[in-house]
């Protein structure tokens, strides 16, 4: 095995990891929920009174992050992103992840990030089925292809 060194961003992967668990940590500590992106785009399907503001706003965040970070950020630091997929693939990926939400309920970044945290059994299934899915399609992809 060989690391991309290139491509290997440890600091930066860092900062936003550290940035994810405090973002979740303040969450459920101000809010009293749990951060996981599926539910509050699921809250918005079907609404409820007074909840909607908050949801929106928080994806609204979401979404345009990367465009605040591309203005403020070094060109030398924000690289354009590679995909090597069409957007067929993309497409359906995003099919199977929003599928798989579904049926494991929750996205893993509420299992992930904010389940385990809590010691969730529930969320240590989900994420370790979520990781194991995951090194498979790569296994499969790079090398029985």
């Amino acid at each position: 095995m060989t690391i991309d060194w290139t491509n290997f961003t440890p600091w930066s992967s860092l900062t936003g990891g550290l940035l994810l668990g405090v973002a979740s940590a303040l969450f459920i500590l101000l809010n009293g929920r749990i951060l996981g992106i599926s539910g509050i785009m699921g809250g918005l399907l079907r609404p409820q009174r007074g909840d909607t503001g908050w949801r929106l706003a928080f994806l609204l965040g979401l979404m345009s992050a990367p465009l605040v970070w591309r203005l403020a950020a070094p060109a030398a630091v924000v690289g354009a992103p590679r995909i090597d997929a069409g957007w067929g693939l993309v497409l359906l990926a995003g099919v199977l992840v929003g599928v798989g939400t579904r049926y494991s309920a929750g996205c893993t970044s509420g299992h992930g990030v904010c389940g385990l945290s809590r010691l969730s059994p529930r969320s240590l299934v989900a994420t370790l089925s979520f990781m194991a899915a995951g090194f498979l399609t790569v296994f499969l992809l790079r090398h029985a292809a």
